[in-house]
């Protein structure tokens, strides 16, 4: 079994964030001149271009050493079924020829992201907590 560079505390925590992300919808009410009490809230889950979770999620990637970053695109190919469990080593040699310094912008680019990192993980034989809401 080849080892991982990344934590799967960190895997854990980003899996939570990028589900936080997904779960945005696009401006159904762009020139509301209510307030979000008024609204019950409901604006929030709108992507507006300005969404501190990405924020958090990019700014918590480009902290990630080159290794943890490379690992991390590679665990969301294998959960993506682009490769196996034996295959990791071609996996991860594919994510660092293409790395640069936009791995956090591919990662948010990527539907579903969240499960394919799970579904990584769980090839590795690992778990995340999903009941952890603390940064790690």
């Amino acid at each position: 079994m080849p080892e991982l560079s990344i934590s799967a505390e960190k895997v854990g925590f980003l899996i939570e964030k990028m589900r936080e992300y997904d779960v945005k919808e696009g401006d159904s009410d762009p020139d509301s001149g209510s307030n979000s009490t008024d609204d019950k809230m409901i604006d929030v889950l709108e992507d507006n271009g300005e969404d501190p979770v990405a924020r958090e999620i990019a700014g918590f990637i480009n902290a990630m050493t080159e290794d943890e970053q490379i690992d991390l695109v590679a665990l969301m190919r294998l959960g993506r079924g682009d490769g196996t469990i034996e295959e990791w080593d071609d996996l991860r040699h594919d994510a660092a020829e293409v790395r640069d310094k936009r791995t956090a912008s591919y990662l948010l680019g990527e539907p579903l992201v969240s499960d394919y990192l799970a579904e990584g993980l769980e090839q590795f034989g690992l778990t995340w907590n999903d009941e952890r809401t603390t940064p790690v």
